[in-house]
């Protein structure tokens, strides 16, 4: 494996970032700059902690930032669900960003589950 950039689960969390991106520049939700920018940042934690974790080189820091990154998207579905309640984009568009957050999430927790049954590699340190 040459890195974090080979893991399936960092480029889905790759590409819910661009998704939630494209979902932040259509209907109402492209001017309320809050909510943007709150739904933004939690995308962009998805795949930034498994980048982070990984480089890191331990096991526990790595299953922990896979943790960190878990919880991030379930920010990013709540998000999109007040978006969509408040009416800033519909239910179309938020479909599928929650669908890719979901996907993600149960990736992170099948893998994070791995790592934590995983022994230290030195020479990843």
């Amino acid at each position: 494996m040459r890195g974090y950039e080979d893991l399936f689960v960092w480029r889905r969390g790759m590409d819910l970032a661009e998704e939630v991106y494209r979902l932040c520049r259509v209907g109402d939700l492209k001017r309320d700059w809050g909510l943007r920018n709150q739904l933004t940042r939690s995308a962009v934690s998805v795949p930034s902690n498994i980048a982070e974790g990984y480089e890191r080189g331990g096991r526990k820091e790595f299953a922990r930032a896979l943790t960190i990154a878990k919880g991030s998207c379930g920010e990013v579905r709540t998000q999109l669900v007040i978006a969509q309640r408040a009416g800033l984009i519909s239910g179309a568009d938020v479909a599928k960003g929650v669908a890719m957050s979901t996907e993600v999430s149960s990736l992170l927790a099948k893998l994070r589950a791995v790592v934590r049954r995983q022994k230290d590699d030195p020479e990843r340190s």
